[in-house]
């Protein structure tokens, strides 16, 4: 549009002819009816071969007959010689055969663009590219604190697998699948993770499954299920805690460990037993017989001990009651996570509920049978648990979501 060498001022103008014009023709215009108007001294041809005007930019559209356009020329002519060279451009009339009008529409100083450019960079880099330099307290504690639980990592076994420094102390440990996941439950003080390692089981985890109460806490993704179904052939689990859908044990934070933890079901509820080997399709669904046989949040768990292992402790039967009042009604209940009824609908208007559902949903308690579909929806909500008559043509079971049937 301009030389940079010319870089003062830009002449804005604008050109309207009543007629078909090329850009050749309205420079001709501009040369041939300025030259002599304004003396030697101002010649157009001769700025501009001392490099004082710059060249002269024209963009043209026509239409119906008539061209509008815009001419640019830039200029180092100081401020008076730049005002009288734009003036005199508005005395040209006429643009080859026809009639012509040119007006100016502004002189932009381009020195004030240039720095109005620069203010606004500067502040750009003022807000974001400078490293903060102030001193959190908070960030540094955390940081040395890091590095101390790094090293309270301890390798178990021949296979040297990660651990919590309390795993040979405890009573209990989880089951989690990396080293990642050990640190993570070691920033909000879980000192008795066990890291697989992958789906090939170390020795050590079946060993200490067998003499300890052992809990899983898997990823909520693909990975993290077949782990689970390898743990259930091959170590003595006993109770299963259910990361959120699609989201790593590494990347938990305190409040959904502790949820995950206080959620954990007996193994039982998850299958009622290991799956053959070539076996395809979801874990089979537990089949509740009675009210007060259901597990949930809140809940007490059914006793549970091994050799050398902790007694567990008796059933909460809140969730029971639910079902056993659902049974046979053909309602549906959502449920919060301290099983309050947080909405009650008609059980074959349960889709319609789920669009309209908000807030903290625990689960739901239905009478009537979920297949696919409607497992997929329920999956969208991100609930804990479904409690329903009957469930068919269940395909894919969301591993993050427990099934329950009721008897």
């Amino acid at each position: 549009m301009y030389s940079p060498e010319t870089t003062k001022y830009l002449i804005h103008l604008t050109l309207q002819t009543e007629g078909v014009v090329d850009k050749p023709d309205v420079v001709g215009a501009i040369f041939g009816q300025t030259e002599g108007l304004l003396g030697e001294d101002l010649d157009l041809r001769d700025l501009q071969r001392t490099g004082r005007v710059g060249r002269i930019d024209v963009q043209l559209t026509t239409k119906r007959g008539e061209t509008r356009g815009e001419i640019l020329i830039s200029s180092s002519l100081d401020r008076a010689e730049t005002a009288l060279l734009a003036s005199s451009l508005e005395t040209i009339d006429r643009v080859g055969p026809c009639t012509a009008h040119v007006r100016v529409d502004r002189i932009e100083d381009i020195r004030v663009t240039k720095r109005r450019k620069i203010v606004e960079r500067a502040k750009e880099l003022l807000l974001e590219d400078f490293d903060e330099g102030s001193i959190n307290s908070d960030d540094l504690l955390d940081e040395v604190r890091e590095i101390i639980r790094i090293e309270k990592l301890e390798l178990l076994g021949e296979e040297q697998v990660h651990a919590g420094p309390n795993v040979l102390a405890s009573d209990a440990i989880i089951l989690v699948e990396g080293r990642a996941d050990v640190i993570n439950l070691l920033r909000y003080g879980i000192k008795n993770a066990v890291a697989v390692e992958g789906t090939n089981v170390p020795q050590i985890i079946i060993d200490l499954s067998a003499q300890k109460t052992t809990t899983t806490l898997l990823d909520g993704d693909r990975g993290g299920e077949l782990i689970l179904r390898e743990l259930l052939q091959i170590a003595e689990i006993d109770f299963v805690a259910y990361c959120p859908r699609g989201k790593s044990v590494e990347e938990m934070s305190r409040k959904e460990i502790v949820k995950a933890l206080r959620n954990k079901v007996p193994v039982e509820v998850v299958t009622d037993h290991a799956p053959t080997e070539g076996a395809t399709g979801p874990p089979p669904v537990r089949t509740v017989t009675g009210a007060r046989e259901a597990v949930g949040e809140g809940e007490r768990l059914p006793q549970q001990q091994k050799a050398g292992g902790q007694k567990g402790q008796k059933v909460n039967p809140i969730l029971g009651e639910h079902m056993a009042s659902v049974r046979d009604r053909k309602i549906a209940r959502f449920l919060a996570s301290d099983y309050g009824v947080l909405l009650e609908s008609s059980a074959s208007d349960l889709e319609g509920a789920l669009r309209t559902l908000d807030g903290d949903v625990e689960g739901v308690v239905v009478d009537r049978i979920v297949d696919q579909k409607l497992l997929d929806q329920i999956g969208g909500k991100n609930l804990e648990f479904v409690a329903a008559r009957d469930f068919k043509g269940i395909i894919k079971r969301p591993l993050s979501i427990r099934l329950i049937k009721i008897g």
